[in-house]
């Protein structure tokens, strides 16, 4: 079922599922939309109510005109969550999304099961990542979002694996072309203010999964490894075939470890 709510005064774009005993929300991350998950929600939704959206400034969904905060996704998610009629949620976070999860974890943790996060750290922009978010930024406002499309997304993706992923590209690339350039800005000023979430994840007491691609060009191995060793305590799944996408690339071992994940903890 796909339908609109107003949340935090903006229109959201809503898919759920409905049926299922317990219930996974979806965040997808910067440049994509909610149908960037429509094939891994048909392995999952045999076992969970499967919820995702169009965050913030994305796909159809409304936006902010100055900054997509992480804490106003969050909030934005808890009034989603209020429409469905959910309580508590297993959330599954993709890089931004996994940003908006943790916001949403940190605010709302009575309302959090457990936490995914999937092509996602707890670190903060370094200056060198910010100073690429104003290039971005400037990029749009001169009209040529589609320099940044065709960039960005392909590096999402193993090298090994953009012939294949042709067609993930190609839907991926036509969802964030109908984004408002105002709400994609909005975005990349949430991902470069955000804060330093490490101190409140090891302080985390909830189920905490993390998802990394061994090929992953937005995320080092180096720097997924050192996170799985300061967070001993969380179920790690390193993809060895995946770059930034793992639930396109390795869909199956990823739905598998993700489902077992939210059923045994």
């Amino acid at each position: 079922m796909e339908y609109f709510k107003n949340c935090r005064g903006i229109p959201i774009y809503i898919s759920d599922t409905k049926k299922g005993e317990k219930t996974l929300l979806l965040l997808h991350g910067y440049l994509e939309t909610s149908e960037v998950w429509a094939d891994f929600i048909k392995l999952l939704k045999p076992r969970f109510r499967v919820i995702a959206i169009d965050l913030p400034g994305n796909g159809l969904s409304g936006t902010k005109q100055d900054e997509n905060s992480m804490e106003f996704m969050a909030d934005v998610v808890a009034e989603v969550l209020d429409h469905s009629k959910v309580e508590k949620v297993n959330i599954t976070g993709h890089s931004m999304g996994g940003y908006a999860a943790l916001a949403f974890a940190e605010k709302y943790g009575e309302r959090t099961e457990k936490l995914c996060l999937f092509h996602s750290t707890p670190k903060p922009d370094t200056e060198e990542k910010k100073q690429n978010r104003d290039r971005e930024i400037a990029l749009i406002k001169e009209g040529k979002l589609d320099l940044i499309l065709k960039v960005n997304i392909a590096n999402m993706f193993a090298d090994e694996n953009l012939n294949r992923m042709e067609e993930a590209i190609a839907m991926i690339s036509e969802n964030a072309a109908i984004s408002e350039p105002e709400g994609i800005i909005a975005c990349l000023r949430g991902m470069k203010s955000r804060r330093d979430m490490n101190a409140f994840l090891s302080g985390f007491d909830r189920p905490l999964m993390f998802i990394f691609g061994r090929k992953d060009k937005y995320i080092p191995e180096t720097v997924a490894a050192e996170l799985i060793d300061k967070f001993p305590n969380a179920k790690a799944l390193m993809l060895e075939n995946s770059g930034h996408a793992g639930f396109l690339e390795e869909p199956e071992i990823s739905s598998q470890k993700l489902i077992e994940f939210i059923d045994n903890g």
